[in-house]
């Protein structure tokens, strides 16, 4: 935990492949959002500049948002990790019988109420940690199916693309899994207004967020690549540290949260979708747009743990409060990554 504030920003810590994919989301809304700041007749595909009269203190203030007839869908070619995905994870156990928690690995015991992703099976329906492994570094990183969870209640949208598109119309439509990758129960307690997020069903908060669950729908069709792709004799297949990025914008490969080739906190090893690079993009197209009550709240520093601190955030930061206190309980906040970024 103590190398996320060493990344400085220009590290992904968590590369999983549904993390990736919402960076990658992201970084194409907010090149969308710089194109319409610094080209006022343009249109874009996905967003629309917000009439004046959408724009207030309770509704956001935003000057952008998802178009009103779009909707946005997911695909995974696994179950996410975490507690949408246990029931497959007992299943391929020799021994299925949970471990007694007085034989967890000690540095779990350290973090008492957030277990890693394989320990425990008895336990469901709670907030777990990545990577999973036993013998991996110990992290804060939450499971794909925790941050999927809190997603229904933040949207698709990262903390810096929140200050310039309204979250109201950016949230999950569906999630789509492969049929061998879904497991009703697990979706349901994981995701459900019946399962682990009851306490916040039908809520609603200031500033366009809601509790919008997605659906969680199946396929046929599979992965190319993925592990039912081969035949049962043939199924060594490891998970790869490399990854890959593709939107309009950037193509990237990437190898443990770098440029691949790079190395490790080397500037130029900064991946268009990391936190500094994203944070950069929000300041320029703040800059082009002249917002002042946006450049107002963030011209006090230039540290992102400041910015986040600041009145535009404190709808986000509620919703988040409230989701992980009543339903995410056991969420341990990670606030080692602050940085400065400097405009230009």
């Amino acid at each position: 935990m103590n190398q996320v504030a060493e990344a400085q920003g220009m590290i992904l810590h968590d590369w999983h492949a549904e993390i990736v994919a919402l960076r990658s989301f992201n970084q194409f809304l907010l090149h969308e959002c710089l194109d319409l700041a610094t080209s006022p007749t343009k249109l874009s595909p996905i967003i629309r500049r917000r009439e004046s009269h959408e724009i207030s203190e309770s509704k956001g203030l935003q000057p952008f948002s998802i178009l009103d007839d779009l909707e946005l869908h997911m695909y995974s070619s696994e179950a996410p990790c975490g507690d949408a995905s246990m029931e497959f994870l007992m299943e391929a156990q020799v021994d299925a019988t949970p471990w007694p928690v007085d034989q967890l690995h000690p540095a779990t015991k350290k973090l008492p109420g957030l277990l890693r992703g394989r320990e425990s099976f008895a336990e469901l329906g709670i907030v777990r940690r990545k990577p999973a492994r036993a013998d991996s570094p110990q992290t804060l990183s939450k499971s794909c199916s925790d941050k999927l969870a809190l997603k229904q209640c933040t949207s698709m949208l990262s903390s810096f693309t929140s200050l310039l598109v309204n979250p109201a119309n950016a949230y999950i439509k569906s999630l789509v899994l492969p049929k061998g990758q879904y497991s009703e129960h697990a979706c349901q307690r994981s995701f459900g207004p019946k399962g682990r997020m009851k306490p916040v069903a039908n809520h609603r908060w200031s500033g366009g967020y809601a509790f919008c669950p997605f659906k969680v729908r199946t396929t046929d069709h599979e992965f190319a690549f993925s592990r039912r792709s081969k035949p049962a004799s043939s199924r060594e297949l490891r998970t790869s540290n490399v990854a890959a990025v593709l939107n309009p914008y950037i193509q990237e490969a990437l190898i443990l949260g770098r440029l691949q080739g790079r190395q490790r906190f080397d500037p130029k090893a900064a991946s268009a979708i990391c936190s500094k690079r994203m944070w950069k993009t929000t300041l320029q197209v703040l800059a082009a747009l002249g917002t002042p009550k946006l450049l107002q709240s963030i011209s006090v520093s230039s540290r992102v743990q400041d910015w986040k601190k600041s009145v535009l955030f404190a709808d986000r930061q509620r919703v988040k409060a409230d989701v992980t206190a009543a339903a995410l309980s056991g969420w341990i906040r990670n606030d080692g990554d602050d940085f400065e970024v400097q405009p230009g």
